[in-house]
């Protein structure tokens, strides 16, 4: 029996796509979302997550999860009207993507953005934070800060 070697976790989905992260997670040994217990996946174990609870405040999950080196994956239509969103971006230097998609509202239509934007969203985790991007199955685009 061998063991599963640690999980190299890059990518945190948080708690307005938990469902996408759950899925995701089954799959992939570098996805995290609020309240993940840890796992095993391709021979990677997966630690438990920083963030235990899904009703975390902002200001809290986003220092932690910046803390980690992880990039935040969520969904926010309005992320651009939102300032104190960006302003906690701006302040911890995390890195997001934000789905803005208006079918993004089920765990399928967001998991078809995701997929579609695949590339562009693991081009972020190479890139230095603070930055927002936006994303749609056909879109990509980085928000002004």
């Amino acid at each position: 029996m061998t063991r599963a070697k640690p999980a190299d976790v890059r990518l945190y989905f948080d708690a307005d796509i938990r469902g996408l992260g759950i899925l995701l997670s089954t799959i992939r040994p570098d996805v995290t979302y609020p309240g993940d217990p840890g796992g095993e996946v391709h021979k990677r174990a997966r630690p438990q997550c920083v963030v235990a609870d899904v009703a975390t405040p902002d200001d809290i999950w986003i220092p932690q999860v910046t803390e980690q080196g992880w990039l935040i994956v969520t969904r926010d239509r309005h992320i651009r009207t939102r300032p104190r969103e960006i302003a906690a971006v701006r302040e911890y230097g995390a890195r997001l993507v934000a789905l803005t998609a208006t079918e993004a509202t089920n765990t399928f239509s967001q998991l078809e953005v995701v997929m579609c934007r695949w590339r562009d969203i693991l081009k972020c985790l190479d890139r230095p934070g603070p930055f927002i991007c936006t994303a749609t199955r056909s879109t990509f685009d980085q928000l002004p800060m």
